[in-house]
């Protein structure tokens, strides 16, 4: 575990004892109880506590609503590696929670949110790499769909680094990066752009110079790569190595402090879609979050922890504006969401649950993520 990781435990750790977190919320009528599910220990536990760690972060920034206590409750998703239904069904029976914060993870990543659904109790999601929360009334998601960021990296493809020519190099074993690649070939071509490669990789490949040898071949100005962290860094090696000389945009899934520490000089210049950046945050509220945070944990805000508080907020700004924790109407003021100021930009819903806002996009310069710009969405909010 490195050292960012560890802080972020130790605050966890630190914040929930003696909170309660340790016990049933039946006999506390008087709070506003939300419950949180998250996978905290196993492959996905670096973006749990980060997550988790941006809640509490929040919660301290805005400890009460409608005059009333707000009581976390905390379930860990992954220990048993048993998905999200079990503890989105203790959180809802026997804490009695108004509503939830999770993150889809597990054998069953989905079950949570189907159960809050039959149950009638909102679920917030931080980030999600699945498109099919859809069909959920009472599902919302803060993070960037595959659409917003696929659309943005065709956009700045083609006008921003002036090239008609794209490939495509995507992991046909992950849905995310299969739904990436098809909605960058969409976006770009429909732009005037040409796919001129699309080439594949499995999730455990270390080779890809038969892949990078096509797309030399071709000639693409750009190459879309829509693979997961230790991938990036893997393939643009092996391109340097090859003396291939491209533009490289990737998405928000490699937007993470490893990348940097795996590819090192390799990934300079590799460009990237993301969620938020501090110099393109709303003022007021990011500037009181970011001294929160530093202050708590002594270490910077990320990406996963201000999505996590994001959900927080956009969950204690839905109770406001509905004046009630009845889920039906929780959910229609989350479902009518407009001009919200997240720490992660201004976001609406659309009718699909999903936040409406720019892509920011970011270049690797030595070891930091230098901001660019921001990308309007295409899409209008609105549900």
């Amino acid at each position: 575990m490195n050292r960012t990781r560890s802080l972020l435990l130790i605050l966890v750790l630190l914040l929930v004892t003696g909170s309660p977190l340790s016990a049933p919320a039946g006999d506390k009528p008087g709070t506003v109880r939300i419950g949180v599910y998250l996978p905290m220990t196993g492959p996905m536990e670096a973006r749990g506590q980060a997550e988790y760690a941006g809640i509490l972060v929040a919660h301290k920034m805005k400890p009460s609503v409608l005059g009333t206590k707000i009581d976390l409750f905390l379930e860990d998703t992954a220990a048993e590696n048993i998905g999200t239904a079990k503890a989105a069904t203790r959180l809802i029976k026997e804490y009695k929670v108004h509503a939830l914060i999770g993150e889809p993870s597990g054998d069953d990543p989905l079950g949570g949110i189907s159960l809050a659904e039959r149950a009638e109790k909102p679920t917030v999601i931080p980030s999600t790499q699945f498109p099919a929360i859809q069909d959920k009334q009472y599902a919302f998601h803060v993070g960037l769909t595959n659409a917003l960021q696929g659309e943005a990296a065709a956009q700045y493809a083609y006008a921003h680094l002036k090239t008609g020519k794209a490939a495509i190099l995507m992991d046909i074993e992950k849905d995310y990066s299969i739904d990436l690649a098809n909605i960058f070939t969409k976006s770009f071509t429909g732009a005037g752009g040409k796919i001129v490669t699309i080439a594949y990789c499995q999730t455990w490949d270390s080779d890809f110079t038969t892949q990078l040898s096509s797309i030399m071949a071709e000639k693409a100005g750009v190459l879309y790569l829509p693979v997961s962290p230790p991938d990036v860094a893997r393939i643009c090696r092996q391109a340097v190595d090859m003396g291939i000389n491209i533009h490289i945009i990737s998405s928000n899934n490699a937007n993470t402090p490893e990348l940097i520490t795996a590819g090192g000089k390799y990934v300079e210049g590799v460009i990237l879609t993301g969620d938020f950046v501090k110099e393109d945050a709303p003022v007021d509220v990011a500037k009181t979050y970011f001294e929160a945070y530093e202050k708590e944990t002594g270490t910077r805000a990320g990406q996963f922890d201000v999505l996590g508080a994001d959900a927080y907020l956009l969950l204690i700004d839905a109770i406001e504006r509905a004046r009630s924790t009845t889920g039906s109407k929780m959910r229609e003021a989350l479902a009518t969401t407009k001009e919200f100021k997240g720490i992660s930009g201004v976001m609406g819903m659309d009718k699909e649950g999903n936040a409406v806002k720019g892509a920011v996009m970011l270049k690797i310069e030595g070891d930091k993520f230098r901001y660019l710009e921001t990308l309007p969405p295409v899409k209008e909010a609105g549900r």
